[in-house]
């Protein structure tokens, strides 16, 4: 008779329905493959008279989190209601009644992965959370397992569905970012409110994570440099595309003169990049290994079923783990203890684009000025000239070599302060 490992689920949304699914999909095959049955007995459910689309026993259902958190024949619990709490104080209760804890919440292991680890340390249990960063991309299990022989220099990541749907029709039919963004909502990528999204704060709880596990340093999602998509326009898109790259959404951290450096934001990447071809709502993650050197990593990353995959590939190892009374991490793989101090952004390429009156001279100021704060041009490319408000106006653009973005926002300043230009209307990372 095999061993049954019990589960219980806190949430049945959309990525706890497709956990259900995807259980109920593959439950022969995951009894073949493991020797035990698992079984998710208790679900947290609020609301039970709404229509989930699926069809789940309503003797499963429960509208006390205590029902699954202190009961004491379950030994795994699925957290899937979101958000930094109560989700938080459901995964800590959890651990502290003896029970490991799956998560696919972003937000709360971003905030809270520190002390969440520690209790998980103090009660011999695990906490896992692979769902957490990429959706069905198994990212977090590669680098802590057949890849943990490697230092890692650096990872670049399109952790956003939303957001990369939006670049890749701007990019590829022309839409405004409005009509993107519409478009995206209207198909189910993007939320009635995109902030998270469009504002880089959801990639950012994914670098966070990210940058712990890859470099063991502390950086909150507070503390790394975010810019979102909201002022990518098509003139952007026009440029990128004439002058061989594709404007990303980046999560970006890197390992440089024994700091760690990192940042989300809209980047040019260059068509040779693999990154560059990632289209759509579909997730990519590079990173470069001392040993493996450059790999990329490449699948949908959000969806009930591809995020539902990921919860159950952390259910079944945990289970594999309880079935052989290992049940808990010597060392978490969450780690903040490491000496790089987490330094920001650091130096880069930068595209700037600026809207200037048509008339001589004002190239000659922003060069000077760009050249008094120590910032050497790559490229300059200024638009034909047209009419607005009754002045004569032109677009420049420009790439300027490797510095801070302090330095060129001072700079960018001290150009205003001139007077000779109407408007900074773009500020983009170059990838080399």
């Amino acid at each position: 008779m095999k061993k049954i490992i019990k589960a219980g689920m806190l949430g049945i949304g959309n990525v706890g329905r497709g956990t259900y699914q995807a259980l109920e999909m593959n439950r022969h095959k995951i009894a073949e493959s493991t020797g035990f049955d698992i079984e998710i007995v208790k679900i947290l459910n609020r609301h039970p008279e709404k229509n989930r689309g699926i069809d789940i026993p309503k003797e499963k259902y429960t509208p006390d989190p205590d029902d699954i958190l202190t009961d004491p024949e379950i030994d795994i619990v699925i957290e899937l209601i979101g958000g930094i709490e109560p989700a938080t104080e459901y995964m800590a209760r959890a651990m502290q009644h003896g029970k490991s804890v799956v998560t696919a919440n972003k937000a709360a292991i971003a905030a809270n992965g520190k002390k969440l680890s520690r209790i998980a340390q103090e009660n011999h249990v695990l906490l896992r959370f692979e769902a957490a960063v990429a959706g069905g991309i198994p990212i977090l299990t590669s680098l802590t397992t057949a890849l943990l022989s490697n230092r890692f220099s650096e990872v670049h990541g399109i952790l956003n569905g939303t957001t990369n749907y939006i670049l890749t029709q701007m990019a590829q039919y022309g839409k405004s970012y409005e009509e993107a963004l519409s478009d995206a909502q209207a198909k189910g990528f993007a939320e009635a409110d995109p902030t998270a999204d469009v504002e880089g704060l959801d990639a950012a709880n994914k670098l966070s994570i990210l940058i712990s596990l890859i470099f063991g340093v502390d950086a909150s999602p507070e503390a790394i440099p975010t810019q979102g998509i909201t002022k990518v326009g098509s003139a952007d898109m026009v440029f990128a595309k004439e002058s061989g790259y594709a404007i990303k959404l980046l999560a970006s951290a890197r390992e440089s003169d024994g700091k760690v450096y990192g940042n989300v934001e809209p980047v040019l990447v260059p068509v040779s990049h693999p990154l560059a071809s990632v289209g759509n709502e579909y997730n990519a993650v590079f990173v470069t290994g001392n040993a493996v050197d450059d790999l990329m990593f490449y699948g949908r990353g959000a969806g009930p079923l591809p995020t539902g995959s990921a919860v159950l590939g952390d259910v079944i190892g945990v289970a594999r783990k309880l079935e052989k009374d290992s049940a808990y991490d010597i060392v978490p793989q969450l780690r903040y203890d490491s000496d790089p101090p987490f330094a920001g952004e650091g130096e880069s390429k930068y595209y700037i684009r600026m809207m200037v009156p048509d008339r001589p001279g004002v190239l000659g100021v922003i060069t000077t000025v760009f050249g008094q704060h120590g910032i050497s041009m790559e490229t300059i490319q200024q638009k034909a000239p047209y009419e607005e408000d009754g002045e004569r106006v032109a677009p420049i653009i420009f790439i300027v070599f490797k510095t801070g973005k302090a330095r060129l926002l001072e700079a960018l300043e001290a150009i205003k302060g001139e007077g000779v230009i109407k408007s900074v209307d773009n500020i983009m990372r170059v990838e080399e």
